[in-house]
């Protein structure tokens, strides 16, 4: 299953449309930033939960985050949760390539990336907490896989909507995706005569009372 969302809408449309449900609260920390400001991901969170560890399997250090990316499916976005921590990265380059191989959209997480330069070069939407170089390998290990998390203090559950680019990261419940996507289906659609009549000179009231958007 992928969100078939119009290419227009932004995260503050789709936190509008949650507004408009009474979901006010699902945006994220300020704190998890798009690597640069033109990426866009959309896509089912496919969650990944991360602990503090110093210890790991010498033979198959990574067994876990290799489980982790062979489940990705098209459309996904994968949402790493770290509880904000910062000791390691948790993301990089080969990591993006075997996500953007199976079809993920992107990743967000509230800790660290690092090979950035590399992740932008394979043109992989990456939001996170910060760059750090170190490896999780030691530092943190895998404590669960697709199960609910908080991101960037917003519950995420595998399922569920995410939008991330330059204005933020705003999650959609999975109950609530129908409604969102039509709401911000439709305001995307109407923002283009509105951004057409303000630049034409007509009053905000006017523009207002015609569309009931701003």
């Amino acid at each position: 299953m992928t969100w078939n969302l119009d290419a227009r809408v932004r995260s503050a449309m789709i936190s509008d449309s949650l507004d408009v449900l009474g979901v006010r609260n699902n945006a994220m920390s300020v704190n998890v930033k798009a690597l640069r400001p033109h990426m866009r991901a959309v896509g089912l969170a496919a969650t990944v939960h991360f602990v503090p560890d110093s210890q790991y399997d010498q033979k198959d250090p990574y067994g876990d985050g290799i489980d982790f990316l062979d489940t990705l499916k098209p459309g996904e976005v994968a949402v790493v949760a770290t509880g904000g921590e910062a000791l390691s990265a948790f993301w990089g380059e080969l990591f993006s390539a075997a996500a953007k191989g199976r079809g993920g959209t992107g990743v967000v997480a509230d800790g660290p990336l690092r090979d950035t330069e590399q992740i932008v070069g394979l043109d992989f939407p990456a939001f996170g907490y910060g760059t750090r170089p170190l490896d999780y390998k030691g530092r943190m290990r895998i404590k669960a896989m697709r199960t609910t998390v908080i991101c960037g203090g917003v519950e995420v559950n595998p399922g569920d909507g995410v939008i991330a680019d330059a204005d933020g990261i705003v999650v959609v419940p999975s109950q609530h995706l129908a409604k969102v996507t039509e709401l911000a289906n439709a305001r995307a659609a109407t923002e283009k005569s509105v951004l057409k009549d303000l630049l034409a000179g007509k009053s905000v009231r006017e523009v207002w009372n015609a569309y009931g958007v701003l």
